[in-house]
């Protein structure tokens, strides 16, 4: 492409000018990374500039580089060598790991210039022959800050570096005095740059947020390499090179985990001794408590001006207590999906819809109040008229004397709620079983079972008391029978008590269990049965198994009966 001519010139071509080709070229090189660090700098500089810039940092650094002797330096063990600090070797005490290449150079070339051997010996000083001489250890000290790994690796583990964590009582008092050296320190091992400072009391939220958060994420490239106990070069084959690299390894990150579990701990301490941290929390909580103290009191205010619009629909006090209890009715009475059908009803509305709706609904609830009330009324009369009617045994004849009573209960604990066709079945039994010629069907039975529920708990253990006491007069009265399915065993045994006391529930239970665990041909088994049973003898448990087969037999009969009926 021709260069545009200048003011005052002419553009000749004088010989035929090569067709133009589009190169794609990679920008590299320290120019190209001059531009990118001036770009991010915003600063207009040439190359020229940042140049002497960078001559005259150099210049001033080897200007401002003061060496400090090493008191110790004749006096260490080259053998040793690992063991030293190196900086302090060179006299870099001051600067440490912020010197440069050129810093470590001139102290290295300083350093050579007073200790080597041939100059002390020029000066008639003795010299220990070969690397037992202290300046061994110059030379090691050079040879590992003059390699970059190797300086990292004894950088990580400075030997004047605090790893110590302040507790939460040494920085009650003075908290960002003591923990901002602490993370000023540490800031060190950070991988980025621009580490974010710990701030002051007047820091904002996103500040400190933004410090918490970089330091609970902080990657660190600390490393502790140079602690390995053993070197993989002096190893004598492959196999031992590995062992010792696994070795190594293992210890490296062993140490990488306290160091992380130190930096947390770090961070945990100052998280929690952290005035901002409790300021911060403490308006949060004021600030939840406001809102919600607003909403409810924006709410009662509502609902305050609600009573006041509407005071239940009413025009004065009597009519609002009124409408009070129908409301609390109409709460007692509706389901909650109608309850919420009409609290949407009422919030939709106006004043004068809403009345009607309510006064729709409690209209509707006291109908139904009265329906089931004139129910109770009726069906109580018709309890009490059958109760007087008299006659024979024809079908208005329905009268129950005591004995039926004590059948109906009797068959009502026989045949428990499950069983198939129950009240026709209790009916069928009491019809075979009840001496007043009177028969009963299932809508008679169901009618005075649920009169009997009605019933006052003390007449209820009248009329069971008087059952057991005819129970027990006709088993007293009647002598015991022997029959296909009692036991073989003599009732009236000789010497033996009676209990008449009624069977509870648990003594049944024995009673089962003892009948399941010593068969018909167990020797002497209801001298065994009435052992496991506790206060019941040996009559006791053969007269209630007579009872329980008893029972069986009648169920069965009475299930069959029904069955037969049914097929019919």
């Amino acid at each position: 492409m021709l260069k545009e001519a200048l003011e005052g010139q002419i553009t000749a071509v004088c010989n035929a000018v090569a067709v133009s080709v589009q190169i794609q070229v990679e920008p590299v090189g320290r120019w190209f990374e001059a531009f990118l660090r001036r770009r991010s700098r915003n600063v207009s500089a040439s190359f020229q500039e940042l140049e002497e810039e960078e001559e005259l940092s150099e210049e001033e650094e080897g200007e401002e580089l003061k060496l400090e002797e090493y008191p110790l330096l004749k006096k260490l063990d080259p053998k040793d060598w690992k063991n030293q600090d190196h900086y302090a070797v060179l006299g870099l005490v001051n600067v440490r790991f912020r010197a440069t290449q050129k810093q470590i150079k001139a102290a290295h070339k300083a350093m050579v210039l007073k200790h080597h051997p041939d100059k002390r010996k020029a000066a008639g000083e003795q010299i220990v022959e070969g690397d037992n001489d202290y300046f061994t250890c110059i030379t090691k000290a050079i040879e590992i800050l003059s390699d970059p790994v190797k300086r990292r690796a004894f950088d990580s583990v400075d030997p004047t570096f605090d790893n110590m964590v302040p507790s939460k009582a040494d920085s009650k008092e003075n908290f960002f005095e003591v923990f901002s050296h602490v993370f000023e320190r540490n800031a060190r091992w950070s991988v980025k740059k621009h580490v974010p400072s710990l701030g002051n009391m007047q820091s904002s939220f996103e500040d400190v947020d933004h410090f918490y958060s970089f330091w609970y994420n902080f990657d660190s490239w600390r490393e502790f390499s140079y602690l390995d106990e053993e070197e993989k070069e002096k190893a004598e084959c492959r196999d031992e090179r590995r062992w010792i690299d696994k070795q190594n390894r293992a210890s490296r990150g062993q140490r990488k985990k306290e160091e992380m579990n130190r930096l947390r701990n770090l961070v945990d301490t100052a998280y929690n001794s952290d005035p901002r941290i409790k300021k911060f929390k403490d308006d949060e909580k004021a600030r939840k408590e406001s809102e919600k103290k607003a909403k409810a009191e924006a709410k009662k205010r509502e609902q305050e001006e609600k009573d006041r619009t509407h005071n239940y629909f009413a025009e004065n006090e009597g009519d609002s207590l009124r409408m009070m209890e129908e409301v609390e009715k109409l709460c007692d009475r509706l389901e909650l999906i109608s309850l919420q059908t009409l609290n949407e009803a009422l919030a939709s509305g106006n004043k004068e819809q809403n009345k009607m709706a309510l006064e729709k609904q409690v209209h509707e609830v006291k109908v139904q109040m009265q329906k089931e009330k004139e129910a109770e009324i009726q069906a109580q009369q018709a309890t009490r008229g059958a109760e007087h009617t008299g006659g024979g045994g024809g079908v208005n004849n329905r009268t129950w004397n005591e004995e039926d009573l004590q059948l109906l209960i009797k068959a009502v604990n026989l045949f428990p709620a499950g069983t198939n066709a129950r009240w026709e079945v209790i009916a069928n039994y009491m019809n075979q079983h009840s001496n007043s010629g009177v028969k009963r069907n299932a809508k008679d039975v169901i009618n005075k079972a649920k009169t009997l529920q009605k019933l006052d708990p003390h007449q209820k253990d009248e009329i069971n008391r008087k059952a057991f006491e005819k129970f027990k007069k006709e088993h007293s009265a009647v002598p015991p029978t022997v029959d296909n399915a009692v036991p073989s065993e003599r009732f009236d045994a000789v010497g033996a008590e009676s209990n008449a006391a009624p069977w509870t529930t648990e003594e049944q239970k024995l009673l089962e269990q003892a009948l399941k665990t010593y068969p018909v041909n167990t020797p002497e088994r209801w001298e065994k049965i009435s052992e496991t049973v506790p206060g019941r003898s040996k009559k006791d448990c053969m007269k209630r198994y007579k009872e329980l087969v008893e029972m069986i037999k009648a169920k069965k009969a009475a299930q069959e009966q029904v069955a037969a009926k049914n097929k019919k």
